[in-house]
């Protein structure tokens, strides 16, 4: 019984294992099934359409006056009168006068350097008669050579001078007097004034800080790039070199508005920036001041701060493409004829927040516009084309 018991389990274990591994045994190999290679990676690409385009070229400044000086009295005296332009503010005609010193002193002084003159003439009258005499009494001796002083010659020639030492007291004078006028020879503006009515200056004393409104100025930074676009005054030393003139527009956000002025660069500062590497166009606008008819565009004022969008000149072969087309090296991906990438150097012109204008592309390369994760040179890939991603292909931001 106990063998029995025993027997039976052992020959069901036994028996099991035999069928699994009759079924492990038996059991069919799977066929080996050929992989496709995965189809090459997306592009998308656009046709480079080449050009000749005048970029444009941005920068920003401040307006500054063309002209400013500092009036100072040239004369002492008391100021006895203002005119009622002469106000921080106040505009001005050339040449008006905007502070009168009182001129008594210079009037008296003026009368006693005329009756100098009238002495001095009388003396060099009185000189030029004794001359003659003197040779008129040397000849009655009957000596042809006389001696110049016996003649009175250096006497003549003393009154002579002292005649024209007069005459320019008399001229000193008259310009002490019209200098108790003070003027200004530019139409200009009050910046600061600096004395008034009843008191005394001394000469060199300060008067007044002024500037020219008929022209104003703006200092526009330029990088190397940047000029490389532009013709500019670069301020030859030769007489007969010719100095182009870009025109430039200003614009600048004033009582909440938008506003813009006309002005052409007139030339370029004497040294480049060796802070910022930067050189400095100088961009003049005439008659800032001048009301424009049916206009209600406010004066280009002093110290106002302003963008700057100057013309430039035109360009052969320039592309147009999208921001992203341009790789960190400077260079663009092709597509060839074989649909395989390649690479291409370019030089870029400019570059803003969405596109980037380039040269040394031939009319219809295929830009790669969207960069794959992988690009290898020769790498084959599948081509869709998006010519109408640009729009309207132009030179603005």
């Amino acid at each position: 019984m106990l063998k029995h018991r025993y027997f039976l389990p052992a020959l069901v274990v036994l028996i099991g294992v035999a069928l699994s591994v009759v079924i492990l045994t038996s059991k069919p190999r799977p066929a080996p099934v050929e992989q496709e290679p995965p189809p090459p990676p997306l592009v998308e690409v656009i046709t480079a359409q080449p050009a000749d385009l005048a970029l444009t070229v941005s920068s920003q400044g401040t307006v500054r006056p063309h002209r400013e000086i500092n009036i100072v009295s040239q004369v002492g005296g008391i100021v006895v009168a203002t005119s009622d332009q002469f106000a921080d503010g106040g505009f001005f005609d050339a040449d008006s006068v905007l502070v009168q010193l009182e001129d008594a002193d210079y009037r008296l002084e003026l009368i006693r350097a005329e009756a100098q003159v009238a002495d001095a003439v009388q003396l060099v009258a009185q000189e030029k008669g004794r001359n003659r005499q003197a040779a008129r009494e040397w000849r009655d001796l009957g000596n042809d050579e006389a001696n110049e002083l016996f003649l009175r010659k250096p006497q003549l020639a003393g009154a002579e001078a002292a005649l024209e030492a007069a005459r320019a007291n008399v001229e000193q004078a008259r310009l002490n007097l019209a200098r108790t006028s003070i003027s200004v020879p530019f139409n200009g503006r009050v910046r600061e004034k600096m004395v008034d009515v009843g008191q005394y200056l001394t000469p060199g004393t300060p008067v007044a800080q002024v500037y020219d409104t008929d022209v104003v100025e703006v200092r526009l930074p330029l990088t190397d790039r940047q000029v490389a676009l532009l013709d500019l005054p670069l301020n030859f030393r030769s007489a007969d070199s010719q100095l182009p003139s870009a025109a430039v527009t200003l614009s600048a956000r004033f009582a909440d508005r938008e506003w813009q002025w006309a002005g052409r660069v007139v030339r370029t500062e004497g040294s480049i920036d060796v802070d910022s590497r930067v050189i400095y166009a100088v961009v003049e606008v005439e008659k800032p001041f001048e009301a424009t008819s049916g206009s209600e565009r406010p004066p280009l004022a002093i110290g106002l701060f302003v963008q700057a969008e100057i013309q430039g000149r035109q360009l052969s072969q320039v592309v147009t493409l999208p921001r992203n087309a341009l790789r960190n090296d400077g260079s663009v991906l092709l597509v060839d004829a074989q649909n395989r990438l390649t690479t291409r150097p370019v030089r870029v012109l400019k570059s803003a927040r969405r596109q980037v204008w380039v040269q040394g592309l031939a009319e219809a390369d295929n830009v790669v516009v969207s960069q794959p994760s992988i690009a290898v040179e020769g790498m084959a890939v599948t081509v869709r084309h998006v010519d109408g991603l640009l729009g309207s292909v132009g030179n603005g931001e």
